[in-house]
């Protein structure tokens, strides 16, 4: 497996250790290097490949802020600082998310969540076939008389239709007779979402949303009232 390689910059080694000790704990990540200004994490970046940077804002000689808008191609970006006066200009510059010190390891865990969502996104756009890899989860269902395999990673999102639920994929819509709530309890809960009574969804496959629906490709599914507190949550958002 490829680990995400991470670089911190912060002018503060106890906060270099607390997210390098978050890194530690999760398998998909690595440390690439750590950086206490935005000098030496522009000679890293110049000579090391590197996924997702950790950047705090506040620095001497030159901010986190600024940095990033010297770079023509950066990484991923999370930025952590103490202050929350700068998450607006962070998001503008299109940063995956903005952790406010002290990081907890909840909404650390939470921002790679995002980098994760943006990658396969990227890759897996639900305008061209996905490619499936040795390997990969896949269920079986039973349609035109025969139980036919489906990866996970090629559903956008599941439609209940009373005793039958249609998975749409993006080269095919799969009819079969069962009921939504068996589905759900198959999938795994971090990966697609219940949006409605009606629908899963594929989370990496959410291309926006707002407060009453989610769009994936040119589809825009409902949220249910019932559901939006755990919708908004499960995606980050305050309803």
């Amino acid at each position: 497996m490829n680990r995400i390689q991470c670089l911190v910059v912060d002018d503060e080694p106890l906060a270099i250790d607390v997210v390098e000790n978050y890194i530690g704990h999760l398998d998909t990540l690595a440390l690439a290097g750590r950086c206490s200004n935005a000098v030496e994490a522009l000679l890293f970046l110049q000579r090391t490949k590197v996924d997702l940077l950790f950047l705090d804002i506040q620095m001497p000689k030159l901010t986190g802020i600024d940095f990033l808008k010297t770079l023509s191609h950066p990484p991923r970006v999370i930025l952590t600082t103490a202050y929350r006066d700068y998450a607006l200009e962070g998001f503008e510059l299109n940063v995956l998310d903005y952790l406010l010190k002290p990081v907890s390891f909840e909404r650390f865990l939470s921002a790679v969540n995002k980098y994760h969502a943006a990658t396969a996104m990227q890759i897996h756009s639900p305008d061209k076939p996905v490619q499936v890899m040795p390997g990969d989860p896949f269920i079986y269902v039973k349609a035109d008389k025969k139980m036919v395999k489906v990866f996970l990673r090629e559903i956008l999102y599941i439609e209940s239709l009373k005793d039958y639920v249609r998975i749409k994929t993006v080269e095919r819509d799969i009819i079969t007779y069962q009921r939504i709530t068996y589905l759900e309890e198959k999938l795994p809960d971090d990966q697609f979402l219940r949006i409605h009574r009606s629908y899963i969804v594929a989370i990496n496959k959410i291309r926006s949303f707002n407060a009453i629906t989610v769009d994936i490709g040119t589809a825009a599914i409902p949220i249910g009232r019932l559901y939006k507190t755990e919708v908004m949550k499960m995606l980050d958002v305050e309803g």
